[in-house]
């Protein structure tokens, strides 16, 4: 998964190392180029992977591309409704806008997956709904999506904030010290979500997701570095990326270090709400910290997102053409990348 709001990328392979826009092989040049500092501007493309395909989207359009069982790609493209409705200010506004740009992407992401995994299910004989039949599904849907998003929200604090706490304070008799309990809690925490990504990565079905994951990296750097989105330039793309969801997720776990650092309570129970409380801050922190990463190449900010990009090398993998196939698709149907690539880039006029 990653935000919606994309960025220019600066890590590319070549040779190995990490290089600017300007160096990269087979990159066009960006026009934005002044005096040996590129003034970037984002495609404000993003996505995430799906169940044998690739959500992409850009603005409020939406699209996502599956490989049905049969070999066929079918494409479905749709607006996308934020949560603060007409209240859009909230997602212009920083500290707060990166909450409710955390839960658009869990809504529509899981929106999606169930749209993905529909192709997979088994045949079975549904009779004509009626009307009234079908809008009282919608309903269920619906409130079936919130209860996912609300149910996988609970599990993620239980998991990866509360459960380090108590971890942790089995060591109070030997390290009698809170702060550096705290920083000991903190490396749990990261250590508990690389192993949980570890683990899951061992499953059939979530190393293809991890491919066509890969494959929605790939399609947004090979735009971003001004090549003519073709399977070819694609496949030699990089499957990193700054502003992938992975390196959210990281920055999330390490803020969270800083500011429970800075607050000591004395109870148990004020500690576990305050956990629970600092998650929306942590959340619009790291949005900002994401956000800043991706639109800058600050050799400061390059060294933060080092983890981030280290981790995403366990969340993706090198996805085959039919997958970047599935991904040239998802974008094509809503991001006019011909348009950006002649605007921000040198290239043909004739893409």
């Amino acid at each position: 998964m990653r935000f919606y709001e994309s960025q220019p990328i600066f890590v590319c392979d070549r040779n190995g190392a990490e290089t600017t826009l300007r160096q990269c092989r087979g990159g066009a040049r960006y026009r934005g180029d002044r005096g040996g500092k590129a003034i970037m501007k984002s495609s404000n493309i993003g996505g995430q992977a799906v169940l044998e395909g690739i959500m992409m989207k850009h603005k409020d359009e939406y699209a996502v591309a599956v490989r049905k069982p049969d070999g066929e790609i079918i494409v479905e493209k749709d607006t996308y409704r934020s949560i603060v409705g007409n209240a859009k200010k909230l997602t212009q506004i920083p500290f707060i806008r990166g909450i409710f740009n955390f839960i658009d992407s869990m809504v529509l992401g899981i929106k999606t997956l169930t749209f993905s995994a529909s192709f997979f299910e088994e045949e079975e004989e549904q009779k004509e709904l009626t009307q009234e039949e079908t809008e009282k599904q919608e309903k269920m849907e619906k409130w079936l999506m919130r209860g996912t998003v609300a149910f996988s929200v609970v599990i993620a604090v239980a998991i990866f904030m509360v459960l380090p706490y108590f971890l942790s304070s089995f060591l109070e008799s030997r390290i009698p010290s809170y702060h550096v309990r705290t920083v000991i809690e903190g490396f749990i925490r990261i250590g508990i979500f690389i192993l949980y990504v570890l683990l899951i990565s061992r499953m059939k079905d979530i190393q293809r997701t991890f491919m066509y994951h890969g494959a929605e990296h790939k399609c947004i750097n090979c735009i971003e570095h001004g090549l003519p989105l073709t399977v070819e330039n694609v496949r030699s793309s990089s499957r990193q990326h700054k502003r992938c969801g992975t390196s959210f997720l990281f920055f999330v776990l390490a803020i969270s270090i800083i500011l429970l650092f800075l607050i000591q309570v004395e109870s148990t129970g004020m500690r576990v709400l305050v956990r629970i409380l600092l998650l929306p801050v942590i959340a619009g922190i790291s949005y900002e910290v994401l956000k800043l990463a991706g639109n800058t190449d600050n050799p400061v900010i390059n060294v933060l997102s080092k983890p981030g990009l280290a981790i995403q090398k366990l969340t993706t993998k090198e996805p085959d053409d039919r997958m970047i196939e599935v991904a040239i698709q998802a974008v094509e149907a809503v991001f006019d990348w011909r348009a950006y690539e002649r605007e921000n880039f040198d290239t043909a006029d004739d893409l």
